[in-house]
């Protein structure tokens, strides 16, 4: 027997960046990509933390804060050179997920890779994210 139970069913779309989810990888895009944090900082809660899937110590716990954001950003910048493109979103009014790819350099070496970025939203705001990443880096 099956029985369907609907869990207020997320949203799908192939990609969309005027939804809260759009707008906010977009945000995230252009902060990796280009360094320019402001648009991502102007749509995060004042409690705003995220995890990254980084191998040093310092980034091994959830994060706090713009500045933080900031140096990760900086950090990532200084080894990371990519384009990221979303391949798809899932979304409720809670939460959002981007599957995206990352192609480019990584300590001067072609990087291609699979991730997952989760956010979490209060109302339009971003209060969190969550990275995963679909190849593991043993080195940066």
């Amino acid at each position: 027997m099956r029985v369907d139970i609907d869990f207020g069913k997320p949203h799908t779309a192939a990609w969309d960046a005027n939804t809260t989810c759009g707008r906010a990888f977009e945000a995230f895009r252009t902060a990796f990509e280009y360094g320019e944090t402001a648009d991502f900082l102007a749509l995060v809660t004042d409690d705003f933390r995220f995890s990254v899937p980084l191998p040093y110590d310092d980034w091994k716990e959830p994060q706090f804060g713009r500045q933080r954001f900031i140096e990760l950003v900086q950090f990532e910048r200084e080894v990371l050179q990519v384009a990221l493109t979303p391949q798809f979103q899932l979304f409720d009014s809670q939460y959002g997920v981007v599957v995206f790819r990352a192609e480019g350099l990584l300590s001067n070496q072609p990087y291609h890779n699979v991730l997952t970025v989760v956010f979490e939203f209060e109302d339009e705001w971003i209060r969190s994210f969550h990275e995963f990443v679909g190849m593991p880096l043993k080195n940066y």
